[in-house]
């Protein structure tokens, strides 16, 4: 018997159930610089990470601050993207504008 064919138990079918998993989640961060300007910072937030511009720039004045700023929690695949298309947009205009992930 193959192993997508069901088990037959008397007249009734069964199969075993699997547990469903939920993803790991994970969050992303911006990392201040003294470098990147606060109006790229902004673009960022609004462009990768799809913040509102009041949100986006409350982000922005906590990273300026503090050092650092969550921009968002995601699946893993989702989170890679956005961090990696950060670091891209930033390199394309010349800024060292840091993004990273760790699991939540």
């Amino acid at each position: 018997m193959g192993d997508n064919e069901l088990k037959i138990a008397g007249d009734r079918e069964t199969k075993t159930e699997e547990e469903v998993k939920s993803p790991s989640l994970y969050k992303v961060f911006l990392l201040n610089d003294d470098y990147t300007t606060m109006d790229f910072v902004i673009l960022i937030l609004e462009e990768v990470f799809h913040k509102p511009s009041a949100e986006a720039a409350q982000i922005m004045l906590h990273v300026h601050k503090k050092g650092i700023g969550l921009c968002g929690v995601y699946t893993r695949d989702i989170a890679e993207t956005r961090v990696t298309r950060v670091h891209e947009l930033a390199r394309q205009r010349g800024f060292p504008l840091m993004c990273t992930m760790e699991k939540e």
